[in-house]
């Protein structure tokens, strides 16, 4: 009998491995997956445009001798008190709760030393973080969890939180685990038990309510402080109109590459936008109302590189903020705790399981003995170091580009790889004039 070659094994391109694994979570569970982090999907991101450096038609500069500014200012439109950072790069809100008081102290470390700002996420402000942070931005979210105005005059700028690119529409969470006593006590939680955000402030349902709630907010800080609204990468055109009607200093925008501490993971890889597509829209809205540079624009997202702070602002932010890449520079997913993440059923680069309160780094955890083991002085070190890279990565770009100052940089000075990429950023196709979706545009 004639035996034929068998067909060879063939995974599914719906069903991979990593799908039926989470069918068969769910199945055993009965429960969604809870994970930290940002979208592991693959998107378009600025991985897919690339600058046009300076040639004959363009004149660069010389890298050594003649100068490129990287500073900003924010909230210039109202604040009595705008504030001035060295460099566009700036620390997103991450809570304590989330992270460890060691952490949040390395962040207000490293950011003051670069020259920047750092902020504090929900669930008010630390000491450790307000004693090391030159320039501190108090977020206002609708959990309210830790908030009182005797911090909101202590801080340097306040955020209200509308949305986050990692959950918009959605609220945040703090499982049970990493409600300590200190965190309860600020929060005005019992120990121990699951914190679920709101996912809407609780005194105001719209725009024009917005705007009573940003006025009070000034009136509060005898007008001295920026109003920042932070808005989830939905609708980012509308979004941004409607924060800069209600009366926003500086909007800042995530996109869904953006992390969080915990969500579902079914929010962070099914909703929102990439931030590759947000940034036009936003652009686009503050030029509509004349308003662009007027009211600054802080792009978040998935910011790793100085060539990514490049390509956000040569699309037309003024700054960027990041979360994740921070942590990461602060000793998160170390391969030297391969072993203990290993222990916990992953491997570093791969850990996500912040809810849970065990990560080996000591930064995402509440554990007293885990958080010994982050040294806050060497974090510190290690983020200023890690924004000075990108600092210089920027700076060389833009003088590549013939810009004496970052926010020089501009669409033209970009192309893209993809039609994808190109739709979205509204710069051509490599090699033509072409922008896919331009006679249609938004």
């Amino acid at each position: 009998m004639t035996e034929f070659p068998k067909t060879p094994p063939r995974f599914s391109a719906t069903f991979t491995p990593a799908v039926n694994a989470e069918i068969r979570r769910a199945a055993a569970s009965g429960i969604y997956d809870i994970r930290g982090g940002g979208t592991k999907r693959h998107l378009p991101h600025f991985d897919d445009l690339l600058f046009l450096g300076a040639s004959i038609s363009r004149y660069p500069l010389e890298g050594y001798r003649e100068k490129c500014a990287t500073d900003v200012w924010l909230g210039t439109r109202f604040a009595k008190k705008p504030i001035h950072l060295d460099i566009p790069v700036t620390i997103a809100g991450m809570s304590f709760g989330a992270l460890s008081g060691p952490a949040k102290e390395a962040l207000g470390r490293g950011a003051t030393a670069a020259g920047t700002s750092t902020t504090t996420g929900d669930g008010g402000m630390t000491e450790e973080e307000r004693g090391h942070s030159k320039t501190l931005v108090y977020q206002y979210l609708p959990s309210r969890y830790g908030m009182n105005p005797d911090d909101l005059r202590r801080c340097d700028a306040i955020e209200v939180v509308v949305g986050q690119g990692a959950k918009p529409g959605g609220g945040g969470m703090l499982l049970g685990q990493k409600i300590s006593d200190r965190v309860a006590n600020m929060r005005n939680l019992p120990k121990g038990i699951d914190q679920r955000s709101a996912c809407r402030h609780p005194d105001w349902t719209g725009p024009d309510d917005l705007e009573i709630k940003i006025m009070e907010l000034r009136e509060i800080t005898d007008w001295e402080k920026p109003i920042y609204v932070k808005i989830g990468g939905a609708r980012p055109y509308y979004d941004t109109a409607l924060a800069v009607k209600a009366g926003a200093d500086v909007v800042v925008l995530d996109g869904m590459q953006g992390g969080t501490a915990a969500t579902q993971d079914v929010f962070i890889e099914h909703v929102g936008m990439p931030i590759l597509a947000c940034i036009p829209q936003a652009v686009k809205a503050l030029q509509d109302l004349g308003m662009h540079r007027k009211v600054q624009l802080i792009v978040s997202g998935g910011i790793r590189s100085g060539a990514d702070v490049a390509k956000a602002m040569a699309l037309g932010a003024d700054a960027v903020a990041i979360g994740t890449a921070a942590l990461i520079a602060l000793g998160d997913n170390d391969p030297k705790w391969e072993a203990e993440y290993q222990a916990l059923g992953t491997t570093a680069d791969a850990y996500d399981d912040w809810h849970e309160g065990r990560d080996p780094a000591g930064i995402t955890t509440q554990d007293p003995e885990l958080s010994k083991r982050f040294d806050p002085v060497l974090g510190g070190r290690r983020l200023k170091n890690y924004l000075k890279v990108m600092t210089l990565e920027a700076q060389t770009i833009a003088r590549a580009c013939g810009k004496n100052h970052l926010h020089n940089l501009e669409p033209e000075d970009l192309c893209a790889l993809t039609i994808e990429a190109a739709a979205m950023a509204g710069v051509p196709i490599a090699g033509t004039n072409w922008i896919p979706g331009r006679n249609g545009g938004f």
